[in-house]
């Protein structure tokens, strides 16, 4: 059986959204567990969806599942990001 192509279709896509929303943030940018710490808050956000070939996921979903997804994203890292840092300032405080 093989298993190494399975993959959650999110990860790629959030791993993405974080380093795009990051670019915002220019004091993220040289943290990588910073940025690991948000994509795994974000990851958690959402639901699994395994797939082995990313094409199997875009070819049964619709245009409006597509763009759900893509939206849930967004607010996922938004979310994180915002998590994330709040966190990483109330430890700095202690």
């Amino acid at each position: 059986m093989d298993i190494a192509s399975i993959h959650n279709w999110y990860e790629k896509a959030v791993f993405a959204e974080v380093q795009a929303q990051a670019q915002h943030f220019p004091h993220l940018l040289d943290n990588d567990d910073t940025l690991a710490d948000i994509a795994c808050v974000a990851l958690n956000r959402l639901p699994p969806r395994y797939i082995r070939h990313d094409v199997d996921l875009a070819f049964f979903q619709t245009e409006h599942e597509r763009t759900e997804s893509e939206r849930s994203v967004i607010e996922a890292v938004e979310f994180a990001m915002g998590f994330v840092q709040a966190r990483n300032a109330m430890r700095a405080r202690r």
